[in-house]
């Protein structure tokens, strides 16, 4: 039997959203998939003024019976090929207790109903290669690799 979820985006003003939000990014970097340290209270604070701040950034909350068990942090880009705007899915999170029920999936396919109504033109998102889970997730959903293939590079500073 499915669970009965629903979704709404993270009011900055709303205590019981930030909470939450802060709740499941710790859990999601504490994850091996996340492989970081969690945020001290510092950095969470520092984390909600930044993203608040942010002209595209979006955070959907998922919530079953009356708690939060699930997150995406979004962006949104623009593409200057197809002249639209686009969304960038960088952190997609759902509890231990709560996965493999199909949840990640409907995150996801939430985020591809709202790209949809807002004319879109694609979404994107980084996917870990020893993440096989996800990888199949984003596949049933259509996602693939890019045609070229493009590679994630980055450099620190």
């Amino acid at each position: 039997m499915a669970i009965k979820t629903t979704f709404e985006y993270c009011n900055w003003q709303n205590p019981e959203h930030t909470a939450s939000f802060l709740e499941l990014l710790n859990h999601y970097l504490s994850d091996p998939m996340g492989d970081y340290p969690p945020l001290d209270e510092n950095k969470q604070q520092k984390l909600l003024k930044d993203l608040q701040e942010h002209p595209t950034a979006e955070v959907l909350l998922m919530q079953y019976e009356n708690s939060y068990i699930g997150m995406a942090t979004t962006f949104i880009n623009y593409s200057t090929f197809k002249l639209k705007p686009y969304m960038y899915i960088h952190d997609v999170v759902v509890q231990d207790k709560f996965r493999g029920k199909g949840l990640g999936k409907a995150l996801i396919q939430e985020l591809i109903s709202v790209s949809a109504k807002r004319g879109y033109c694609k979404l994107t998102l980084e996917v870990r290669e020893d993440n096989p889970v996800a990888q199949q997730v984003y596949k049933s959903l259509g996602f693939e690799e890019c045609t070229p293939k493009m590679y994630y590079w980055e450099r620190k500073l």
